[in-house]
């Protein structure tokens, strides 16, 4: 489960490497990937919105 956390990280940030990229796709679960991306999407937008929200007090 730590390399696709890794591996959605990787490409949250843009810097995943083709033969990582390559490799989770033929060896990885299409599912684990999906929900690890859709949880840190969440997270990032609370991230934002309680930056946000400091920044504004």
């Amino acid at each position: 489960m730590w390399n696709v956390v890794k591996s959605v990280l990787a490409a949250f940030f843009g810097v995943q490497k083709e033969d990582r990229r390559r490799e989770d796709f033929e060896q990885g679960r299409a599912g684990a990937f999906i929900a690890v991306g859709i949880l840190m999407a969440l997270v990032l937008v609370l991230l934002v919105a309680l930056v946000a929200t400091l920044v504004a007090r």
